[in-house]
C-alpha cells in the first residue's frame, strides 16, 4: 500500500503538477534580454559542473538525490535549447546584413563609416554565434547527463532488487530482529508521543463525535448515491451506460466517504492548532492513504457488483461475484494495515533487519490475501463452467488470471528464499497493476458508452417503454463515424496513460516521459524534408477545415443558388460535381503546403505515381478522365434516357470513376464512365425531349378508310397528352395481304409517356372503331392439317391371332 501512495503522490501528481507549473512559467516568461544570456550560460554550464562533481563522489547518490539531479539537468537542458531558439533568428539577421554589404573591394578602401559598420557588425555576429554554439553545447551535454542519471537510477533499481537477505525460514533472521526490535520499538514511541499528546490535547467531545460525523458524512453519500441511481433508471436506456455510470458512483461515493473521514480525524487532531510541521506532514501522509483506500475499495466494489448483478460491466458469474463480496473490503484493509507498518518503520528510522521483516511479512500477508482470493473465485468459475450451456471465460481474464498467478508463485519463493526487495516489488507490482488497469477499464468503458449513447444511439429495445424511445435521439451514419472514432481515440489516451502508469515503478516516472515524448516535436527527417508533429497536425485541421468548407459550399450551390438559375437538373449536378473535385483538389494542395510540402516535392511523387498509373492504374485513370469529360463536354447529363451495350435507362449519378443507371426494374447498373466515350451511346433525350407514340393498325380492304382516319385523328386529338404542334397525323403505308395498313404517329412532352399514352390511345381507338363497326384485319395465317387414314384393305388388313 505505502508503494502504491509513493507512486500517486511522488511519481505522478508532484512530478506533473512541476512540469506543468514549469511549462506555464516558460510559456508566460519573457525573453532574456542581450546582456542575460551569458550570466544564463554561465548558470547552466555551474549546474552541470556540480552534478558531475555529484556524480564522481565516492560515495554514490541516492535514489532521491538522482531523482533531484536528474530534474535539474532536464531543466538546463530546455533551458539552454530556448537560449539557442532565441538567438537563431538574431544570428541570421546578422548573417542577413553581413551578406547585404558584400565583402570588401579587394585594393579599394572603404568609407570610414561602412567599416566601422561592418566591424560592428562582424563583432556582433562573432558574440552570437558564440553563444548560440555554447548554448547548443550545453544542450547536448545536459542531455547526456539526464541519460547518465536515468541510467545510474535503473541500475540502482535493478541492484536493490537483486539483494539478498537472510531468509524468513532461516534463524540468523529472527535472531537479529529479534535484537534490534526494543530500540525500533523505542524510536516507534518517540515518533508518535507528539500525535498522542495532540490527540489528548483535543477535547473528549471531539473524539466522541467523530464516529458520528463519520457515520453522517457515509450515509450521505450513500443516500445520494440512491437518488442518483434512481434517477439514472429514469432518465437513461438501459444498457452499458447506465452500468459504467453506476460503477462510477460507487467509485466516487465510496473515495469521498474514506477522504472525508480522514480529513475529520486530522482535524481532530489538530483541533487546537497546536500540531507542527513536521508530525502534520507525517499525518497528511496517512490521510492521503484514507483516499486511497477509498479509491480501492470503491473500484473493486464497482467492478465486481456483488449486490446488483444487472449492473455490472465485468463479465462475472453471478456465483463468482458473491464469491467475491467479501474481497474488496479484505484486500483494502490488509492494504492498509501493512502499508501503515511500512510507514511508521519510515518515520522511526528503524533498523535494517526490522525494515527487512516488515517488508517480508507486509509482502506475503498482501501476496496471500490476493492469492486466496484468486483461488476461491476461480474454485468457483470452474464449478459454473462444468454447469451445461454456461458460457466460456474471457481469454483476457483468463490470461490475467495466469499472469497474476505466475508474479505472486514467483514473489513467493523469491521471499522465502531471501530476495526480500524483488519480492516485495513483484506483490506490490501486482497490486498497482490490478488498480491502474480497473480504473483503465472502468474510464475506457464509460467514455465509449456516454459518446455512444450520446451521437451514435442504436434504436431502443422492443419491450423499452415508451417514454425512453421519444427521449433517444436520432443519429446518422456521420455522427455514429464521429462517435467511434472520438471513442477509439480517448480509449487509446486512456491505455497510454495506464501504460505510463505501470511502467513508473520500473525508474520512469511519468514527467520522465512526458519530457522524452517532447523529443519528438522535433521530427523525422525524410531526405531533405523534415516531417514536424507539428506540421502534421496543422495540415490535418487545414485538411479538415478546407473539405468542410467545400461541402458547405457545395451544398449551398446545389440547393440555393443552381436553382435560381436556367440552368437544367443535370447542368446543376454536373457543376456541383466539378466544383467539389476542384475544392478537394485545392483542400489538399492547401494541406500539404502547410505541412511543408511544396510543389517541387510534389512533381517527384507525381512522376513516382506515373509509372504505377502506365502499369496497374490505366484503367483508373482513363475512367476518372472520361468522367471529367462526361462532365465538361455533356453528351449525357443525370436524368438522360440512354441505351448503351443493351443497358438502358436513366442515368442517376455521374461519379468519379463510373455511372449509376436505372434500369426499368428499379435496378442500379454501374458502367465505367471509359464506356461512354469509347463506345457508341444512344441518348434518347439529348437533343429533343419529344416522345413520339404510333400506332399501326390493319383494317378489311373493304373497308372505309377516310372512316378509319377520321377516327384515328380524332382519338389522338382527344387525348391531352398528345401535343398539337407538331401535330398528329394518319398515314396510310400501303395494301398488305388484303389488309389496309394505317399508320398514325403524334408527339408527347417526354418519351417516359410513350408507352402510357399509347395505351390510352389504343384503349380509345378500339372502342371507337368498335362503335363505328369497323373490324380489325387478323394477321395472316396457314392452317396445315393432316391426311386422313386409308381404309383397311386385304392388303394391310390385320392377321388374326394364331389359336
Amino acid at each position: 500500500m505505502r508503494f502504491i501512495v509513493d507512486r500517486i503522490l511522488l511519481r505522478l501528481v508532484a512530478p506533473l503538477l512541476l512540469w506543468l507549473f514549469a511549462a506555464v512559467a516558460a510559456a508566460q516568461a519573457p525573453a532574456a534580454p542581450g546582456g542575460d544570456i551569458d550570466a544564463s550560460l554561465d548558470r547552466i554550464r555551474l549546474q552541470i559542473d556540480a552534478s558531475q562533481r555529484a556524480l564522481a563522489r565516492a560515495e554514490p547518490p541516492g535514489d532521491a538525490e538522482l531523482r533531484q539531479l536528474r530534474s535539474a539537468a532536464q531543466a538546463a537542458q530546455q533551458q539552454a535549447s530556448d537560449i539557442a531558439d532565441l538567438l537563431a533568428p538574431q544570428l541570421a539577421s546578422v548573417d542577413a546584413r553581413v551578406a547585404e554589404l558584400g565583402a570588401p573591394a579587394a585594393g579599394a578602401k572603404e568609407d570610414a563609416d561602412v567599416a566601422a559598420q561592418r566591424a560592428l557588425i562582424a563583432k556582433s555576429r562573432g558574440t552570437l554565434d558564440g553563444q548560440v554554439k555554447l548554448a547548443r553545447l550545453l544542450t547536448v551535454e545536459s542531455q547526456q547527463l539526464a541519460a547518465q542519471l536515468s541510467t545510474l537510477r535503473r541500475a540502482q533499481f535493478q541492484a536493490q532488487l537483486g539483494t539478498r537477505t537472510n531468509s524468513i525460514l532461516a534463524g540468523p533472521f529472527w535472531s537479529d530482529w529479534r535484537d534490534d526490535l526494543p530500540n525500533d520499538l523505542a524510536r516507534v514511541r518517540k515518533v508518535a508521543s507528539p500525535l498522542v499528546d495532540a490527540a489528548r490535547a483535543a477535547p473528549m467531545a471531539v473524539w466522541l463525535a467523530l464516529p458520528v460525523v463519520a457515520a453522517a458524512l457515509v450515509w450521505a453519500l450513500a443516500w445520494g448515491r440512491s437518488a442518483l441511481v434512481r434517477w439514472l433508471t429514469g432518465h437513461t436506456p438501459p444498457g452499458r451506460l447506465r452500468r459504467s455510470l453506476y460503477a462510477t458512483l460507487v467509485v466516487a461515493q465510496w473515495t469521498l466517504a474514506f477522504g472525508l473521514v480522514g480529513a475529520a480525524v486530522f482535524a481532530a487532531f489538530d483541533w487546537n492548532g497546536t500540531l507542527a510541521e513536521a508530525q502534520a506532514t507525517d499525518l497528511g501522509v496517512f490521510i492521503a492513504l484514507f483516499w486511497v483506500a477509498g479509491f480501492m475499495y470503491g473500484l473493486a466494489t464497482a467492478l465486481i457488483c456483488a449486490r446488483r448483478p444487472s449492473w455490472r460491466l465485468l463479465p462475472l458469474p453471478d456465483a463468482v461475484a458473491t464469491s467475491l463480496r467479501h474481497f474488496p473490503a479484505l484486500i483494502t484493509f490488509v492494504s492498509v494495515a501493512t502499508w501503515s507498518a511500512e510507514r511508521i518503520a519510515v518515520m522511526a528510522n528503524a533498523s535494517l533487519s526490522t525494515t527487512v521483516a516488515i517488508n517480508c511479512i507486509v509482502a506475503l500477508t498482501v501476496g496471500l490475501t490476493v492469492g486466496l482470493g484468486l483461488m476461491h473465485g476461480e474454485r468457483v468459475w470452474r464449478h459454473e463452467l462444468a454447469k451445461e450451456g454456461a458460457r466460456g471465460r474471457p481469454v483476457w481474464l483468463a490470461v490475467l488470471g495466469g499472469l497474476n498467478w505466475l508474479v505472486l508463485a514467483t514473489a513467493v519463493v523469491c521471499l522465502l528464499a531471501g530476495y526480500v526487495a524483488f519480492g516485495s516489488f513483484a506483490v506490490r507490482q501486482v497490486v498497482w497493476a490490478g488498480i491502474v488497469l480497473g480504473a483503465a477499464y472502468l474510464l475506457a468503458a464509460l467514455i465509449d458508452d456516454l459518446l455512444m449513447a450520446w451521437l451514435a444511439t442504436e434504436p431502443a429495445a422492443a419491450d423499452e417503454a415508451a417514454e425512453h424511445k421519444a427521449r433517444l435521439p436520432v443519429t446518422s451514419k456521420p455522427a455514429a463515424q464521429i462517435a467511434v472514432l472520438a471513442s477509439g481515440a480517448l480509449r487509446l489516451a486512456v491505455l497510454l496513460v495506464a501504460l505510463m502508469l505501470l511502467v513508473a515503478p520500473f525508474g520512469e516516472s511519468p514527467a520522465e516521459l512526458l519530457r522524452r515524448s517532447g523529443q519528438w516535436q522535433q521530427g523525422i527527417a525524410i531526405g531533405e524534408f523534415k516531417l514536424l508533429p507539428g506540421a502534421v497536425l496543422q495540415a490535418l485541421l487545414v485538411l479538415v477545415v478546407g473539405l468542410g468548407v467545400v461541402r458547405v459550399l457545395r451544398h449551398w450551390l446545389a440547393t440555393r443558388y443552381l436553382p435560381t438559375t436556367s440552368l437544367d437538373a443535370g447542368m446543376s449536378a454536373s457543376t456541383t460535381s466539378l466544383f467539389g473535385y476542384a475544392g478537394v483538389v485545392i483542400a489538399i494542395a492547401l494541406a500539404m503546403s502547410a505541412m511543408g510540402v511544396g510543389l517541387e516535392r510534389i512533381a517527384w511523387v507525381a512522376s513516382a505515381l506515373s509509372v504505377g498509373i502506365g502499369f496497374g492504374l490505366q484503367a483508373v485513370v482513363q475512367n476518372f478522365v472520361s468522367g471529367l469529360i462526361l462532365l465538361a463536354e455533356r453528351p449525357v447529363k443525370v436524368g438522360d434516357w440512354v441505351s448503351l451495350g443493351g443497358v438502358e435507362g436513366d442515368i442517376r449519378r455521374i461519379n468519379v470513376r463510373a455511372t449509376e443507371i436505372q434500369m426499368g426494374d428499379r435496378s442500379t447498373v454501374i458502367v465505367p464512365n471509359s464506356e461512354f466515350i469509347t463506345k457508341i451511346v444512344r441518348n434518347v433525350t439529348l437533343a429533343d425531349p419529344l416522345g413520339l407514340v404510333q400506332i399501326k393498325l390493319p383494317v378489311p380492304l373493304g373497308s372505309d378508310a377516310e372512316t378509319v382516319r377520321e377516327q384515328l385523328l380524332q382519338a389522338y386529338d382527344a387525348n391531352h397528352d398528345v401535343l398539337e404542334t407538331p401535330g398528329p397525323a394518319v398515314l396510310l403505308d400501303g395494301v398488305d395481304h388484303g389488309q389496309l395498313m394505317f399508320n398514325a404517329t403524334g408527339y408527347v412532352n417526354s418519351p417516359r409517356s410513350v408507352a402510357r399514352v399509347r395505351s390510352a390511345l389504343l384503349f380509345d381507338v378500339l372502342k371507337r372503331l368498335h362503335d363505328a363497326q369497323i373490324k380489325l384485319s387478323s394477321p395472316p395465317t396457314m392452317l396445315i392439317s393432316a391426311a386422313e387414314p386409308a381404309p383397311p384393305t386385304a392388303a394391310n388388313a390385320p392377321t388374326p391371332p394364331a389359336t
